[in-house]
């Protein structure tokens, strides 16, 4: 169990978490298969295909939003509208009005939801109750907004909230550069995004790069702010930080993966990986966080 992107929301330090509470929350929000007429349906599943909602470990949870979407393109529907509706002109001899056209459209779509395929994607989230963190695997803030509503939903009083830091992302990556290292613990790596502040927003990207020279000091120069930039910590981890917070395309080097290859089954195994994922992951946020100036005080 290996996260590759963190949306990092904040819990209370030693969050007073109720397990009973929350799995019978989270069964009585269980996911149910799309009916007939359903386009979507979420709810929780188990972590690990079995008949748990919660995956608990050393204090750490791990719960999973499960999603089934039923697969109708617009332009299957649109197609098979103009079909019917080529059918009933010539029948009755003249065109359908906009009106008539939306409502065999809706008509349409009834027909064809029950026949229609269905995909199911799931969303992981990781509750930290000892250290206070509340993180999902999720690419796109849509995705991390989807679970954390679902859960919001799910459990009464969820003090979860955005973390925020005395120094924005965008200006501590800048004077990283600017000064050719990240603070203790952190090294820069090849992966680079900056940006213009005006209207323009033009936009420069180094890929597998070299980030020293002249070159990246001048567009900072020029107005340009970091909003990606490619990080290792500790050798243990690397990982791409965002100017919004995100830590994307998360990756466990060799080094701590070594340590992970111990499990006689695939249940040990899971575990393995699931403490230590969530003990690097835990004290890289703690590291992150105090490089970019320590959490900002949460306003009164």
């Amino acid at each position: 169990m290996w996260f590759k992107n963190l949306s990092v929301y904040r819990l209370p330090v030693n969050f007073p978490l109720d397990l009973v509470k929350l799995e019978d929350s989270l069964a009585r929000n269980a996911l149910q298969p799309c009916g007939n007429q359903d386009k979507e349906s979420q709810g929780w599943v188990s972590p690990r295909g079995d008949d748990r909602l919660l995956h608990v470990l050393n204090q750490q949870v791990l719960i999973a939003l499960g999603v089934e979407q039923k697969l109708l393109p617009g332009s299957i529907v649109t197609q098979f509208a103009k079909d019917r509706a080529a059918e009933i002109e010539e029948q009755q001899g003249y065109k359908l009005g906009r009106k008539q056209l939306r409502e065999l459209k809706e008509q349409i779509t009834e027909e064809l939801l029950p026949r229609a395929f269905v995909r199911r994607r799931v969303t992981w989230a990781w509750i930290d109750p000892v250290n206070g963190w509340l993180v999902i695997d999720a690419a796109t803030p849509l995705k991390a907004e989807e679970l954390l509503e679902r859960l919001n939903k799910t459990v009464d009083d969820l003090p979860a909230r955005i973390l925020h830091t005395e120094l924005s992302p965008a200006a501590a990556m800048t004077e990283w550069l600017l000064a050719g290292e990240a603070p203790a613990g952190f090294s820069i790596d090849r992966d680079l995004e900056l940006c213009a502040a005006d209207d323009g927003k033009a936009t420069v990207r180094y890929v597998r790069h070299a980030l020293e020279g002249e070159e990246i000091q001048q567009h900072i120069a020029a107005g340009k702010t970091a909003t990606k930039l490619g990080l290792t910590w500790n050798d243990r981890i690397s990982f791409v930080l965002g100017d919004q917070l995100q830590i994307k395309r998360l990756t466990f080097l060799d080094t701590l993966k070594e340590n992970a290859d111990q499990g006689d089954n695939a249940d040990e195994q899971f575990d393995i990986d699931f403490t230590l994922m969530t003990g690097e992951a835990a004290k890289l946020l703690a590291d992150v966080v105090e490089a970019l100036g320590g959490e900002k005080a949460k306003a009164v």
